[in-house]
């Protein structure tokens, strides 16, 4: 992937993380608040249920944003932004005006959802932890121009000599 690509792959993941980011530290700064709106919709053990959303929604933007386990944090990212859609936005329980607007809020999270999992399936690129720590910037090299012959992969070195065991016999001189 050339440059353009990887600049478009990281200013995907800043404006994905950047979309997250905010509601995630929202709720960290009213888990009470965040663990009683999720006991309003049934969820059991809603404090834990809390905390471990909070823990997801503000290190899993960051950890996208950097590119670090990309396809990791792309898929949970994903996962999660469902599950609260689903469990914030439930439009089939409202009428009216309530129910689009629930609806735009599910279907938001949806979006979201998709273009994590989009992120989680193209990889990072070059231009992030992930493509640092393994070297992705050698495959992203510009191709050979059109026509050009193919590289022969360099000769590989010939297997050292294993030597035999034992004293080394010393050379005989010649007689003079």
């Amino acid at each position: 992937m050339g440059r353009d690509g990887n600049g478009i792959l990281l200013a995907g993941r800043l404006l994905l993380a950047a979309a997250l980011l905010p509601a995630g530290i929202a709720h960290a700064l009213n888990p009470s608040g965040f663990a009683l709106t999720l006991a309003g919709t049934g969820m059991p053990a809603p404090n834990a249920v809390a905390t471990a959303s909070i823990v997801i929604a503000v290190f899993g933007p960051l950890a996208l944003a950097a590119g670090v386990l990309p396809r990791l944090v792309g898929w949970t990212l994903a996962l999660h932004t469902l599950v609260m859609g689903l469990l914030l936005h439930r439009f089939w329980d409202f009428s009216g005006g309530t129910a689009l607007v629930e609806r735009e809020l599910f279907l938001a999270q949806a979006g979201l959802a998709g273009g994590l999992i989009l992120g989680a399936v193209a990889g990072p690129g070059a231009w992030s932890w992930h493509g640092w720590r393994h070297g992705v910037r050698a495959a992203s090299a510009k191709p050979a121009p059109k026509g050009a012959a193919p590289k022969e992969p360099a000769p590989k070195a010939a297997a050292p000599r294993k030597r035999a065991a034992g004293p080394r016999a010393k050379p005989a001189r010649a007689a003079a």
